[in-house]
């Protein structure tokens, strides 16, 4: 089973998601052999036991952090700031982290999926916005684009009160 096979919206099934973390994370056990319908292909194999939600998200999250560096391999150093390519492999991370929390009941953003995506930032994109910075405007031209329009207000509406005073009939 591919692990990213699209469903018809383009987008992971969230069951399938999960079930694929834990298939690879082993804790289905799929390598059993049932030879017939004895007793042995009736008992279920046993599982690994969880004590809370936050312990499947956290295995879970670690696939698709996994598989994000899969993806990422396949992207240049040039390449790492060029959105067109990191789209994709960085919105699947998001989404896969998104979707398996909405999936588990397990609120999102959290501390763990922030941790991924902070760590993404720091291992793939620390380097990106060093060309392109945006600066605040000085502080005399921010006070003059604040304080135009709040000192502009009380003439337009002087003038609309004078204008309509005028008692002709408007067409």
């Amino acid at each position: 089973m591919a692990p990213c096979a699209p469903t018809g919206s383009g987008r992971l099934s969230r069951g399938l998601l999960l079930l694929w973390a834990l298939l690879g994370r082993g804790l289905c056990h799929t390598a059993g052999k049932a030879e017939g319908f004895g007793q042995e292909a009736r008992t279920s194999p046993p599982m690994a036991k969880y004590n809370s939600t936050e312990e499947v998200y956290g295995t879970v999250a670690e696939r698709c952090w996994e598989f994000f560096v899969h993806l990422m391999r396949n992207v240049t150093a040039p390449q790492l700031c060029d959105w067109k390519v990191i789209s994709r492999p960085y919105s699947w991370l998001q989404e896969c982290l998104e979707g398996s929390a909405e999936h588990l009941n397990y609120s999102y953003p959290n501390a763990l999926a922030e941790r991924f995506i902070f760590q993404s930032h720091h291992r793939y994109f620390h380097n990106c916005s060093v060309g392109d910075q945006v600066f605040d405007p000085p502080e005399d031209v921010l006070l003059a684009m604040v304080f135009a329009p709040i000192c502009l207000i009380p003439f337009l509406v002087t003038v609309v009160i004078w204008r309509s005073k005028d008692g002709k009939a408007q067409p």
